[in-house]
């Protein structure tokens, strides 16, 4: 019976040992991931301030953008079978521009292309509805 009761307490204490050690990995790493973040949200006036020649995804329905664009973006609906396949054409060492309507999509998009394995991802903040109200133009 003693042996019973000690080995029943060896294994509480192997497995509380064994699981708080495990949520302190987890911890760990959340906070490398998050203290490593690639996407960062940018601004309209930012965005509008930025080089021309960047990478500038919009990630909305090719109806959405055919409504209306911000110059020199390329149409990648995040929504689409092959967002995954086409945006993995792009160079994941550059820097990359997304947006949508207010800013759900883009971040979705933003997402998954870190976890593809771009290095920095630039969302607009309030999207394309932000940059409208802050008197940008769009192209139709």
């Amino acid at each position: 019976m003693m042996n019973t009761k000690r080995s029943s307490i060896l294994l509480i204490v192997m497995l509380w040992i064994s699981l708080v050690s495990c949520g302190q990995k987890q911890n760990e790493k959340s906070s490398d991931q998050d203290s490593a973040s690639t996407i960062t949200q940018i601004s309209a006036a930012a965005l509008n301030k930025a080089d021309k020649d960047i990478v500038l995804i919009d990630v909305r329905t090719p109806q959405e953008y055919a409504a209306g664009h911000l110059e020199n973006s390329v149409n990648i609906d995040f929504r689409s079978r092959n967002f995954k396949e086409l945006i993995g054409k792009l160079d994941k060492n550059q820097e990359v521009y997304v947006y949508c309507k207010i800013g759900g999509r883009s971040a979705s998009a933003a997402k998954t292309m870190e976890d593809m394995g771009f290095k920095k991802i630039y969302d607009l903040k309030g999207g394309i509805l932000q940059w409208e109200k802050e008197g940008f133009k769009q192209v139709k």
